[in-house]
């Protein structure tokens, strides 16, 4: 049976990094495999090198930023930020968790606004109508929702230094790099598997904070040591690297962005057009990365049971998150389109078995 993976992160990966990868893990190409090989090395420091090149190529980065691959997950940004960025004062957008627990971090650094949340509707859009406090250091947004399946796609105008969590969107449409001082991310959705988390730092935006900060948290440290200045998660760099070529190979990121617009906008109007299923985010702040959904109240009774029909067709991951419930499709970038076809089938063939 073919399996469809919806899973949220760790996701769907394109075949041909996989593949790549496996390859390389028993022999990088001068008989050494990728997990035993000196990240010193002239081999590994090549994979370096394409990886950067390849961000900075696929995003159309201007000069003055650099990319670097770190660990410690998008989780550990959310104290590097006011560290590196915040003497008095931050901004912060709320639109789910994952902002909520970057905001949390910021306040042990000093004061934090929030500019504006969505939390009196538990997260069901995106903010739009909002000033941004002119007196903070910066103005910090979460781009996606992957949780309540929300997404800004937009590049705003900041009057302050604009910070970026984009981790389950990157790569998925063209981005104007120059409108952020910072963007970062968890790889696990796009761009790669767990374990390395990207940062796109434009460096005259640091230095500008009076604190000692700690030499592995900050970004100078890594900036000057190109990304090595301890030991790199090696091999996942090199699936990084991989899916970028992937990215590549098919067009780049706005024909990734014609793929999720399309990918999408199929789902959407199955749920919309649906007497059973509904769904849960503003029309006008849908994401195109996490599409949320549950059942219509009349047949909230049928939830499990649809969750097994579906898992049984071959559906993988498209369980809501435990805080919300429901039913969460991720249409990243590696899933083809079949594969939410093929989950609108299942859904529209239990809905006439069931109505």
């Amino acid at each position: 049976m073919t399996k469809h993976n919806f899973n949220a992160g760790p996701c769907i990966l394109p075949r041909i990094a996989v593949e790549n990868t496996a390859k390389a893990l028993f022999d990088l190409g001068g008989g050494l495999g990728l997990m035993e090989i000196s990240h010193r090395s002239k081999d590994f420091q090549a994979v370096m090198d394409e990886a950067v090149a390849l961000f900075k190529e696929l995003l159309n980065i201007p000069e003055g930023y650099q990319v670097l691959f770190l660990g410690g997950g998008a989780s550990t940004q959310f104290c590097m930020v006011p560290f590196n960025y915040m003497q008095k004062k931050a901004a912060y957008l709320e639109t789910g968790v994952w902002a909520k627990k970057a905001l949390k971090e910021a306040k042990l650094f000093g004061e934090v606004e929030v500019v504006a949340s969505s939390a009196d509707r538990n997260f069901c859009y995106v903010p739009k109508d909002f000033t941004i406090t002119g007196d903070a250091d910066y103005f910090h947004i979460t781009t996606n929702n992957t949780i309540y399946g929300s997404e800004l796609r937009v590049d705003i105008d900041s009057p302050i230094p604009l910070i970026a969590d984009m981790s389950s969107d990157i790569m998925s449409r063209p981005v104007d790099v120059s409108k952020y001082a910072l963007i970062y991310g968890g790889a696990q959705k796009n761009v790669g598997p767990a374990g390395v988390t990207f940062v796109i730092v434009k460096e005259d935006s640091l230095g500008k904070v009076d604190r000692k900060i700690p030499t592995m948290l900050d970004y100078r440290t890594h900036i000057g040591e190109g990304s090595m200045f301890n030991t790199p998660p090696c091999v996942n760099i090199f699936v990084l690297k991989e899916t970028l070529k992937w990215v590549k190979s098919l067009g780049g990121v706005s024909v990734m962005e014609e793929m999720n617009i399309k990918k999408a906008g199929l789902l959407y109007d199955a749920i919309d057009n649906s007497k059973m299923f509904v769904g849960t985010v503003d029309k006008d702040s849908r994401s195109l990365m996490n599409i949320c959904f549950v059942m219509q109240e009349q047949f909230k009774d049928k939830e499990e049971d649809f969750m097994k029909f579906a898992q049984a067709a071959g559906m993988v991951g498209i369980k809501g998150h435990r805080s919300v419930g429901g039913y969460r499709a991720s249409t990243y970038n590696a899933l083809p389109i079949e594969s939410v076809q093929a989950l609108i089938d299942c859904m529209n063939e239990y809905e006439s078995k069931n109505l």
